[in-house]
């Protein structure tokens, strides 16, 4: 049940705030919300303003923090937050991870722990999402960066307000405001923050747009601006995804656990629509959450172009005459999986579903789902399949011990299948 304006209208001039957290999940509530609260003040604003809806409309929030280690003032600041908290009657949860020890991307690193780590305990706590304090000043500094990068459309289209990640629900309710207005609220109602030192420190991205974005002020670029420039490609983004799915209906086969594209389609489809296409039919193999960048897709075509086979994001793609084959690299599939329940199945490689069928006599376990590999040696009629044999064998079997009991997509059922679960429609969307 949603706030009523009467029920909004006591809060004045910050109803507008209740009411985009009150709606931030649309119709499908959470019957417990949790909130990512950092320290900083798009946070403890977002903490403050759920707490408001909370007590109107009786459901419960959580508030966690993760400790990233990378700053000795971070265990301060989720001090700070816990105290916020338990002066409010607020349960707080504080996760620790051991950013200190990461290695490469450090802050890629650190924001797929930070999900990952929330997830799970949204997960054991029993909430059903989370709220994420991202501003309209995030959008547009985001915006800058990818910007600087050369992104296309995807890049530059506004960050998704409403995704799940790691199993759970998140969403952005702040993402029209300004982080200058949080601050005036936070003042308003006297609620503590901290300024991160990372902020100013230039050797990072983000400061550096946060600079940029005020150098360009008097040219008229402003957050807000930017926030529309990535909502009209959003927009953007959205029309070029319907196409590629008409067009992914139209052109792309699959032949057993291939994907099979004409070289120059009839009619001719534009340059980016192509590019969706193979990007979402690697995705789709891989289970990759990030495409292929532009320099490593502009390799893929030029050796295609001269006849040579390429490698990228586990797939392996080829020029069969007129037709290019999406294959599953052999090495790059996942490894064993045991199967506890022939009859439930199992997922293997993140997108086939291996199961017995309940009516069929087959063998007893334990059994192990892993790539048919070379023991492809051991199924006399795959070449029946017409399927090339590299294909063949990254696709799933069941084995014994070392004991090969059935390769489905290589004729070997045995009382066993296998299907295709990660559908190439949904790596064309948004995800």
């Amino acid at each position: 049940m949603r706030l009523t304006v009467v029920q909004l209208a006591p809060f004045g001039e910050d109803g507008g705030l209740v009411h985009f957290v009150d709606t931030a999940f649309f119709e499908d509530d959470p019957d417990r919300v949790g909130v990512a609260v950092s320290g900083g003040g798009d946070s403890m604003a977002l903490l403050h303003v759920a707490k408001c809806r909370s007590d109107l409309s009786g459901v419960p929030i959580e508030a966690v923090t993760v400790d990233h280690g990378l700053r000795a003032e971070a265990a301060e600041e989720a001090a700070m937050v816990a105290r916020y908290c338990a002066d409010h009657g607020i349960p707080h949860t504080t996760l620790k991870w051991e950013g200190a020890a990461a290695q490469g991307n450090v802050a890629a690193a650190a924001r797929d722990a930070r999900y990952r780590l929330m997830a799970d305990w949204a997960k054991m706590r029993g909430i059903g999402g989370v709220l994420l304090g991202h501003t309209a000043d995030d959008v547009a500094e985001t915006f800058l960066m990818r910007l600087a990068r050369k992104s296309g459309v995807d890049g530059l289209a506004l960050m998704e307000v409403r995704f799940k990640r790691n199993g759970m629900r998140w969403v952005r309710p702040f993402w029209q405001q300004s982080r200058a207005e949080l601050r005036d609220y936070l003042r308003r109602h006297d609620v503590p923050w901290v300024e991160d030192p990372t902020n100013e420190d230039e050797t990072h991205d983000r400061p550096k747009a946060r600079k940029a974005l005020a150098a360009l002020a008097p040219l008229g670029v402003t957050a807000d601006g930017l926030k529309d420039v990535a909502l009209n490609m959003l927009s953007a983004r959205t029309a070029l995804e319907h196409y590629a799915l008409e067009e992914g209906h139209r052109i792309v086969k699959r032949e057993g656990g291939d994907y099979l594209i004409p070289e120059r389609p009839r009619p001719p489809i534009p340059p980016e629509i192509e590019r969706r296409l193979w990007v979402a039919m690697i995705q789709s193999m891989s289970g990759a959450e990030y495409p292929p960048r532009k320099s490593a897709m502009d390799e893929l075509q030029h050796s295609l172009v001269v006849g040579e086979k390429h490698t990228l994001g586990g797939c392996v793609i080829s020029k069969e005459g007129t037709t290019i084959r999406f294959a599953r690299e052999v090495s790059a599939c996942g490894g064993a999986v045991p199967m506890p329940d022939a009859e439930q199945g199992v997922v293997w490689d993140g997108r086939w579903h291996v199961r017995r069928d309940p009516e069929a006599l087959a063998e007893n376990g334990p059994f192990l789902v892993r790539a048919l590999g070379e023991a492809i040696k051991e199924v006399p009629d795959w070449r029946d399949t017409g399927l090339p044999r590299t294909s063949l064998m990254a696709t799933p079997a069941v084995f014994g011990g070392e004991t090969l009991i059935a390769a489905p997509v290589a004729g070997l059922q045995n009382g066993f299948e296998a299907r295709i679960v990660a559908d190439l429609s949904s790596f064309l969307l948004s995800r």
